[in-house]
């Protein structure tokens, strides 16, 4: 029964963020600058569509991933109690923020909308900022080592590659 209000808690706030950030703010850009949906989709709406579901199914896998393993949910104010270090965590360390900013691409694709991508950009800027002056430091505090030797092993943005580009900290910060 636990389970399952962590699920029901982790679900309901990631609506709430998926719904504000990544539906409601979208259509009010796209409908604010007379963007209509395409008649048809062609080759590059269906890279857009693609790039759409697999974002929203990588964020749906890391939601799942922070009730189940984490017990806890994406929202800041209820965070998981344990390091989530596991599913789509193994290969970086935000992957729910990329699975969003994927979604985010590939509607702009696929509306073949200038104003949905500048919004994108400024979702990638603000995320980036927001976890290195935030989460990082709130994750330091929660889980201390075992975060850092997570930080050492598994790069911020990127699952790919290793050493040269590591941080002062000894992080693969990329």
């Amino acid at each position: 029964m636990k389970s399952i209000f962590v699920v029901l808690r982790a679900l309901t706030y990631a609506s709430i963020f998926v719904g504000l950030v990544l539906v409601f703010v979208p259509a009010r850009l796209i409908s604010w600058s007379g963007i209509a949906r395409p008649e048809s989709i062609g080759a590059v709406g269906m890279v857009g569509a693609a790039a759409v579901i697999g974002g929203a199914a990588l964020a749906l896998w890391c939601v799942l991933t922070f009730a189940f393993v984490g017990r806890g949910t994406p929202a800041p104010f209820d965070p998981p109690r344990r390091l989530v270090v596991r599913g789509p965590y193994r290969f970086v360390r935000n992957p729910m923020y990329i699975g969003a900013t994927l979604a985010l691409a590939g509607a702009s694709l696929f509306y073949r909308s200038p104003p949905l991508l500048a919004y994108t950009l400024l979702f990638v800027a603000v995320t980036h900022v927001f976890v290195v002056a935030y989460e990082e430091p709130a994750l330091t505090r929660m889980f201390g080592a075992d975060y850092e030797l997570y930080r050492r092993r598994v790069r911020r943005w990127r699952p790919w590659g290793r050493g040269p580009d590591a941080g002062a900290n000894g992080s693969s910060d990329a």
